[in-house]
């Protein structure tokens, strides 16, 4: 008796859990969204504390493709390395071009201006990603 009440108090539960009527919402899709808020983003910890940005200029070319350029600082008083490479995204804010990584290499408390021009005409947003060189 003792067992068999267990059962149906589990299949009841099991069953309870189960009954969902419409599919789940999502839960926190925006909380570490950095690269669709920002246009320059630092991508670890180490690029945090090391680079900044003091400056962003966009200009669309004639023929449609759009160019970027960011003013990237080392804040610290040695040499440092780090790649970086832009992310090009059409207006709904998907990825459409992507620039291979680079290295930069930038000297103590030294800035420098780095471009990067979209492949096609397409491109109207862009992020700028920098991570420590690997």
């Amino acid at each position: 008796m003792k067992t068999s009440l267990s059962l149906l108090l589990m299949t009841v539960l099991f069953a309870a859990g189960c009954a969902h009527e419409a599919a789940y919402e999502p839960v926190n899709t925006t909380k570490y969204d950095l690269e669709n808020k920002a246009n320059f983003v630092l991508m670890d910890s180490g690029a945090q504390h090391s680079v900044t940005c003091s400056g962003l200029q966009m200009a669309t070319l004639p023929d449609g493709r759009i160019r970027v350029a960011a003013n990237v600082r080392n804040r610290e008083n040695r040499r440092i390395e780090v790649q970086i490479n832009c992310e090009f995204k059409d207006v709904q804010g998907f990825a459409i071009d992507s620039t291979p990584w680079q290295t930069l290499i930038l000297t103590e408390h030294g800035q420098e201006t780095v471009s990067f021009t979209s492949m096609n005409n397409q491109a109207r947003k862009y992020t700028i990603r920098v991570r420590q060189a690997r």
